[in-house]
């Protein structure tokens, strides 16, 4: 069965895309822990981050990087934080969280409710940063 993620890809499910190529795709996390909350996925479907094949897991890292910066350049942060956790859904994702602070990126804390008006301006701040 498809994860959501590739639902996400193959565009049965909308999203705030900030950045894309061939293999990967960054997108903001509808239920985010900060406003530019961004997840990273390689397009291709694999469960746990660890099993994706070598060259591709490089590949991902240096994408989310350069998503990083463009996260970091547009949202008011100290840093981008940067989580894998992994059981949320099956499909291996990085998130990149603009922080003040190391409680910013606590998975425990309640999610933000955004309007879809300020997804969509903030997606556009941060590809504009690409």
């Amino acid at each position: 069965m498809a994860s959501i993620f590739s639902k996400i890809v193959s565009g049965e499910i909308p999203c705030y895309k900030i950045a894309e190529d061939a293999n990967f795709l960054a997108f903001l996390d509808v239920s985010p822990l900060a406003e530019g909350h961004t997840l990273v996925i390689p397009k291709g479907e694999t469960d746990y981050i660890f099993d994706v094949v070598d060259e591709e897991y490089q590949a991902l890292w240096l994408f989310a990087k350069k998503v990083a910066h463009a996260v970091g350049k547009a949202m008011p942060c100290k840093r981008v934080g940067v989580a894998v956790i992994g059981l949320e859904v099956a499909h291996a994702h990085i998130h990149l969280v603009p922080i003040q602070s190391v409680n910013d990126i606590d998975f425990s804390q309640p999610k933000l409710s955004v309007a879809t008006e300020r997804m969509t301006e903030i997606a556009s701040k941060i590809q504009a940063q690409l």
